[in-house]
């Protein structure tokens, strides 16, 4: 059995203040979004967005009841910016839960004859491609964990379409370092915007960063130029490469397969014969009243996505202060140590390794991923489809 200490990360916290690991925080926030100033700047890097994201992602704040919330509190409805945006993390949770691992390849065909990387440029990593809102936006990446959608758009779109670097590379990279890391939200988007899961490649030009995000004027760069023009790079087989005139580079910050400083195992080794309620890290929203709570890592998890330590600091905090013990292995061999299978509580997720691990470990009560809308029982190809036929099956919620 593998654990970890207490590992204080105290620098990491400050730089963190944005997002503090409470379910206070994240209802707090929730509750101050203008439904219509979002609505109107939400594509604008200083507009009105919500930034629940690694709320979400990581439990504190599960989007079935974000999405109740602000359905029933502020009468909003799929109509509506605020409710369609989480509906399209809802529609990619519908193709992860139908397609599985297969989200991690290639949905389909992409741009045909254009032949990708499968590694990362050094000054893409060390934010020195010398384009400024691509630079500012890796920056920004490894500073916080954070990116508006739109630059996680310009980003993939400039690494696959003019750098040639195959998406499941970038999205990969890109998961690591973000604090709302979500396999379906990220990877999907990736193959959205390289055309494996969607009819055309997503572009962007200096044009288009000039009108929401003024201040990394691109003009003169690589993306300075028309779509057109832009479309016929993606489907060549040339990497523009950097600007001839680019910032110093910087140091890419490590990602960690397992807690930074882990040595020993946390809380109390002894198996607990109580019923118990387990933790992982997307099911972060509290306590449960006259239940153990055991915080489960599952290592072979991270070795395939290793976090940033910023996003172990987040997920630990949270842990610690809802959990009687947190432990890092095998969630299987975990979860059989604590208690017997019947007494044991958990919600499910569709991570793998976790997805598997608590199907296996979990007898008493395995919960459902929470959902804002009803799972469709057959997959549906496209956001709009998957649109068309929950309007069908929930009328009330337009």
């Amino acid at each position: 059995m593998d654990g970890f200490t207490r590992a204080p990360l105290a620098d990491l916290r400050q730089r963190q203040a944005a997002f503090p690991p409470s379910r206070f925080s994240a209802l707090r926030r929730a509750l101050r979004v203008d439904p219509k100033a979002y609505a109107h700047s939400r594509n604008h890097l200083d507009g009105a967005v919500t930034a629940l994201s690694p709320y979400v992602t990581h439990g504190l704040l599960p989007a079935d009841e974000l999405f109740d919330l602000w359905h029933r509190r502020m009468g909003l409805g799929l109509r509506d910016k605020l409710l369609a945006e989480l509906a399209w993390r809802e529609f990619f949770h519908h193709v992860w839960y139908h397609r599985g691992e297969a989200i991690l390849q290639d949905l389909g065909p992409g741009l045909p004859g254009v032949r990708y990387q499968r590694a990362l440029p050094d000054d893409l990593r060390q934010a020195a491609t010398g384009v400024p809102v691509i630079d500012a936006t890796v920056r920004r990446l490894y500073r916080t964990g954070w990116l508006h959608n739109h630059q996680r758009l310009w980003l993939a779109s400039y690494v696959v379409h003019l750098r040639k670097v195959h998406w499941r590379v970038g999205a990969d990279w890109m998961y690591g370092h973000l604090l709302d890391g979500d396999l379906a939200s990220n990877h999907l988007s990736w193959q959205w915007v390289a055309g494996t899961f969607s009819h055309k490649p997503y572009l962007f030009n200096a044009d288009n960063v000039a009108r929401y995000a003024p201040g990394l004027d691109s003009r003169g760069t690589a993306i300075d130029r028309s779509y057109a023009e832009l479309e016929a790079i993606a489907r060549s087989g040339g990497d523009v490469g950097p600007e001839k005139h680019a910032p110093p580079p910087m140091a890419e910050p490590a990602l960690y397969a397992r807690p930074p400083g882990a040595s020993e195992l946390e809380g109390d080794p002894e198996a607990l014969d109580a019923w118990t309620a387990v933790i992982h890290p997307w099911s972060l929203e509290g306590r449960v009243p006259g239940l153990r709570q055991v915080g489960l890592l599952h290592a072979d998890f991270h070795r395939r996505f290793p976090w940033s330590a910023r996003r172990w600091d987040f997920v630990l905090q949270r842990m610690r202060r809802i959990c009687d013990a947190v432990y890092f292995g095998d969630l299987a061999t975990l979860a059989s140590s604590l208690a017997p299978p019947e007494r044991l509580l958990a919600v499910a997720t569709l991570n793998p390794g976790y997805r598997e691990g608590l199907a296996l470990s979990v007898r008493g009560c395995l919960a459902p991923p929470p959902t804002a809308l009803p799972e469709l029982d057959a997959p549906q190809p496209s956001y709009s489809r998957w649109l068309k036929r929950q309007r069908r099956h929930n009328p009330g919620l337009w």
